[in-house]
């Protein structure tokens, strides 16, 4: 509603003048007063009746000039208290009730400020800044039938008052009457002329009540306002589309394209109604005209290739055409980063991941300012499993975005990949203290997890259990904990108990997983229990696909602590062969011993 008061509330500086125009009327009448009442009194008593009537209207007229003063400088509440003692001078002095009202409307207590503005209304009914200000408070309590009444009053009073026809179809509108809204519309332009925004707004209520063709004279006339526009014709011809009137839309746009042919948004256009009747020749021709403007910057150009993007939905030959157009575009531009995003956001959605990780890279080389292509790269650096340049782009990343608690986990985790347990830390505990209040709950787990297993590489064995534990309070299930957790533990051989529970809840839980098998296998062998240790490691040498040198050293393991040294040496140099296993291998195989 506060548009619809915009052309009212840039009057108010003619509003305070009426105001204080209203003040001096009333203090002018009353040295009138005065002096009738003179006439009845001992002569002896008219000069101190004099100076008393004179210092009370001073005084009056200096409390309402610092009440508008404390309105012009933003200080309504002080701006209330000097109009209420004019008030209580004067009850019906019509400018401070009506300043009182606008002050409480400051202020935000609308239903304090109606019984001024009713009053000063009363009080002076001629006024129409008063009835406006009535009208404004009335909108806000949706009381639209006592708005509209005003607004028709001040109508009728004459022509001058045409434009506060706008603000009473919009409470037409509030009030659910579009027809009277229409009306109103209509009579404003008749007095006032075409305006382009009344004509839109016409617009909207003809598309509303599904009067096509009025919507469509709607737009006509602006055409015919400025017929060497073609804009107004093609947003006539987007009118169109969007009703499923494809073929005037066609003509609308050959219109434009006759007034200007070097009109970029008139070839998208044909492109998305060619795509929707499905004739992808001339879908390619239109789009390849706008890509060989020469007139056209690179980044202009990609934004509107992106927008054909959205239009080809899951159309396989269109996507394919779109890329075809940026990877030419891409070339022909290789400087301009906006071209090489959209080529990547391209290959994303077509899933050619590789692709589109080069071409995030080198956007973010020729403009590093933009997050969501760092954050698109690091993202596809990691399911790549390409650590190296997550690393190395993480660390340009926080460069430029050094408060991004992502990019902090980004590089804790190619950190921790690398071995770098202290700057995984670091970087792990950034994010987490930027992520606390904002990061899912999937990614504080992530962040904890990573942390307990950069403690235990660090041998902050307390640190490391308190981050894995933090998770499984939240989450029992998670598994990755349970399957680090459990290990570290059987490695350092503390806690075994709990290690067991750990890694039996993860068997129990995934009970073909190779690596899942070996974890609880090994905290068995930890523990001692080789007979049993050997049968989960026989479950994950069944799955040939994911056997480890790791896995196959470990069974070797178990064999030798059962009292088979020849078949250990044979899993141990299998093992070594497999690539994977421990460093102390080749001295196993060597002594044939643990």
């Amino acid at each position: 509603m506060t548009s619809l008061y915009l052309s009212y509330r840039s009057r108010r500086l003619l509003i305070g003048l009426a105001g204080g125009l209203g003040l001096l009327f009333w203090l002018s009448a009353m040295p009138v007063v005065a002096q009738r009442k003179r006439d009845k009194i001992d002569p002896t008593l008219a000069k101190p009746s004099s100076v008393s009537t004179t210092t009370v209207r001073m005084e009056a007229e200096t409390q309402f000039t610092d009440g508008v003063r404390f309105l012009m400088t933003d200080e309504p509440t002080k701006a209330i208290t000097q109009f209420a003692k004019v008030l209580q001078k004067d009850p019906n002095n019509a400018a401070a009730q009506y300043e009182t009202a606008s002050a409480l409307l400051k202020t935000g207590k609308t239903a304090e400020a109606v019984p001024y503005a009713v009053k000063a209304h009363s009080l002076d009914v001629e006024n129409k800044f008063y009835a406006l200000l009535l009208a404004e408070l009335y909108v806000k309590q949706k009381r639209y039938g006592e708005a509209e009444a005003l607004y028709e009053t001040l109508l009728k009073k004459g022509p001058e008052n045409a434009e506060y026809g706008v603000e009473l179809a919009a409470i037409y509108l509030f009030n659910e009457k579009p027809d009277k809204a229409l009306d109103t519309y209509n009579k404003v332009e008749r007095e006032l002329g075409l305006n382009e925004e009344i004509t839109r707004q016409k617009q909207r209520i003809y598309l509303k009540q599904n009067k096509i063709d009025k919507a469509v004279e709607e737009a006509e006339k602006l055409v015919a306002s400025e017929p060497s526009d073609p804009d107004y014709l093609l947003e006539g011809a987007e009118l169109l589309i969007a009703n499923d009137r494809a073929d005037q839309a066609i003509l609308w746009i050959d219109r434009a394209l006759k007034l200007n042919t070097d009109l970029p948004q008139a070839h998208v256009l044909l492109a998305d109604i060619y795509r929707k009747k499905g004739d992808m020749d001339r879908v390619s021709k239109e789009l390849n005209q706008v890509l060989a403007n020469p007139n056209l910057e690179a980044g202009l150009k990609a934004r509107i290739l992106s927008s054909y993007m959205g239009m080809t939905g899951k159309n396989p030959a269109a996507q394919q055409d779109a890329l075809s157009m940026a990877q030419n575009l891409a070339k022909t531009s290789p400087d301009d980063p906006k071209t090489q995003v959209m080529l990547a956001d391209l290959l994303m959605q077509q899933g050619k991941k590789t692709e589109a990780r080069d071409a995030y890279a080198k956007a973010a080389r020729l403009d590093g300012s933009i997050y969501e292509v760092w954050g698109a790269l690091l993202q596809l650096d990691g399911e790549l499993n390409q650590v190296d340049s997550l690393l190395a782009h993480s660390e340009k990343a926080l460069e430029v975005f050094p408060t991004q608690g992502l990019f902090w986990y980004s590089n804790g985790s190619a950190n921790l990949n690398k071995r770098k347990y202290q700057q995984a830390v670091d970087a792990l505990e950034e994010s987490q203290k930027l992520l606390i209040s904002s990061a899912s709950s999937e990614l504080k787990k992530g962040i904890s997890a990573q942390l307990g297993d950069a403690y235990n590489g660090l041998g902050d064995h307390a640190k490391s259990d308190e981050s894995y534990e933090s998770v499984l309070k939240i989450d029992p299930l998670n598994d990755y904990v349970l399957n680090n957790y459990s290990y570290f533990l059987s490695l350092r051989k503390e806690n075994l108990p709990r290690a067991l529970q750990l890694a039996q809840k993860l068997v129990e839980r995934n009970p073909t997983n190779a690596t899942y098998l070996d974890t609880y296998a090994w905290v068995l062998y930890v523990s001692k229990d080789y007979a049993k240790a050997k049968q989960y490691l026989e479950k994950a040498l069944a799955d040939p696909a994911n056997i480890s040198g790791t896995i196959i050293e470990h069974y070797g393991d178990v064999l030798y602590q059962l009292g088979q040294p020849d078949k250990a040496i044979e899993q141990w140099k299998q093992a070594k062969a497999k690539g994977g296993a421990s460093p102390d291998i080749e001295k196993k195989i060597t002594s044939g011993k643990l």
